[in-house]
């Protein structure tokens, strides 16, 4: 559980950052991915 807490920290910062809808979408698919990776696990 707290992975997945650190994961969506990280993922606030990262989305916070991003200026554009394309960066956007791209932060959002990698922290799905981080997301899900952590949840296999």
């Amino acid at each position: 559980m707290m992975k997945l807490f650190s994961v969506l920290v990280v993922a606030l910062l990262l989305l916070t950052g991003c200026n554009t809808m394309a960066g956007f979408g791209k932060d959002l698919k990698k922290v799905g991915n981080e997301i899900d990776q952590a949840a296999t696990k």
